[in-house]
């Protein structure tokens, strides 16, 4: 081996721990902010673009979280959506089809971005690559999927002053969902029934096993 080639050798040998290291320190700021993050709760703005930046739509709503694992996702305008998460199945309504979903709260639901947020802040490392980013107030975090079984490839969470205000998510074909939350509250008190469903008498209902 050349002199150059180990000294190369060397470098990169030196750099994998490090890159560990800061890998490892993005986790553990990321849980800093989420580990005391209880409930919360915001008004919502969701785009989705496809590959080429156009909007393909886009909707407004409200949504709660509380943990572990409860939720509730709902989607005003422009078509009414819910979702909700009892903290053992999910609920996803469509009122203009008079249709609900039914699914157990397993490794694949938790792999969406509502479920990482109200789930355990300790997993982020062990399931998630996780890199940061600062600009002045402002912490991005990137989270890479470890399993292959998840609905995106790449998932940003955006922080301001240490305040969750938004999520940036990407998939296999390109397609990229944007939503920023206004007037966020943290740790407030949520009625347990926000995460309770009552299924309607005149629903169909469609039921999947894990």
């Amino acid at each position: 081996m050349k002199v150059s080639n180990r000294l190369a050798a060397m470098g990169m040998a030196l750099m994998m721990p490090l890159a560990a290291s800061a890998d490892e320190q993005a986790a553990s700021r990321l849980t800093t902010l989420l580990e005391p993050l209880e409930t919360y709760s915001a008004e919502f703005e969701q785009q989705i673009l496809d590959s080429s930046g156009s909007r393909l739509q886009s909707a407004e709503g409200t949504m709660w979280l509380s943990r572990p694992g409860k939720f509730r996702w709902e989607v005003d305008e422009p078509y009414q959506q819910v979702v909700v998460s009892d903290g053992e199945e999910v609920y996803l309504y469509d009122p203009d089809l008079a249709q609900v979903t039914v699914q157990p709260l397993d490794t694949r639901v938790t792999h969406t971005p509502a479920l990482l947020l109200s789930g355990s802040a300790d997993a982020l490392g062990k399931d998630y690559e996780v890199e940061r980013q600062q600009q002045g107030a402002t912490e991005t975090f990137t989270l890479v999927p470890k399993s292959p079984d998840t609905l995106f490839e790449q998932l940003k969470l955006v922080f301001h002053s240490e305040q969750l205000r938004g999520l940036r998510m990407s998939d296999s074909t390109g397609q990229q969902t944007t939503i920023s939350f206004q007037d966020p509250q943290h740790n407030q008190s949520i009625d347990p029934a926000k995460f309770e469903f009552k299924i309607p008498e005149n629903a169909d209902v469609i039921r999947e096993s894990r």
